[in-house]
This record gives structure tokens, sequence and C-alpha cells, in this order.
């Protein structure tokens, strides 16, 4: 079993940006696919970004590429979101997942997680 606890949401004006974390207590962190998701009222939760389990194969969203940057520190378990140039559009609740057992690639699909955070509140407004 792993646990997942997001932080780092808040209010930022529009241009701004955050630092999103996701710590994980319970197994190592390293032998897992990890991912960013996101969420708004009456909508499907959407693919963010996500990084295989070595780190090495990253995946973002077109809405964020070049604006957003993944990573994930194995050593102290933490997985983090870097959001920059933050849109009113990408206000949202924000979720982090782990997948067990990954093969080298990254996974794109919520129902190919195992593990969830609670999420963190992300507003972009003036």
């Amino acid at each position: 079993q792993v646990q997942l606890v997001e932080s780092g949401g808040g209010l930022v004006q529009p241009g701004g940006s955050l630092r999103l974390s996701c710590a994980a207590s319970g197994r190592t962190f390293s032998s897992y696919a990890m991912a960013w998701f996101r969420q708004t009222p009456g909508k499907e939760r959407d693919i963010v970004a996500a990084i295989s389990w070595g780190g090495l194969n990253i995946y973002y969203a077109d809405s964020v590429k070049g604006r957003f940057t993944i990573s994930k520190t194995n050593g102290n378990n933490t997985m983090y979101l870097q959001m920059n140039s933050l849109k009113p559009e990408d206000t949202a609740v924000y979720y982090c997942a782990a997948r067990q057992y990954p093969g080298g690639s990254y996974y794109l699909n919520k129902d190919e997680y195992h593990y969830w955070g609670q999420g963190t509140q992300v507003t972009v407004s003036s």
C-alpha cells in the first residue's frame, strides 16, 4: 500500500506559478509510475502529465506543454508539478496518482492507476 498526499495548491493570478508536491508513504516510490490529473466540476478527470517509474519517459497534455514540468525524487518519495504561466483554464482540483508494477513507460488512463491522493485546489484568477 502507498498513501499519497498532495500540497501546494492555492490562488494565483494569471501568469503566475505554483509548485504542487505529492508525498508518498508506504512502499518505495521508485517502483511506481506516477501522474498528475485534474478535474473540474461536472467533467472527467483528465491527464495533465505522467512519468515512468525511472523518470526517463514523460508525457504532457497539449494544454500544458511548455508550461508545466513533472518530476519525481525517489530518494524522498516526492513527485512535483511545477506550473508556470498559469491560465484561468488551469483552475481545477489536481490529483496525483501511482501505478504499481509498471512497465517502462507512462500511463495516461486514470483507470490504470492504483492509488490516488485527496486532491489540491488550484485557482487561477485575478
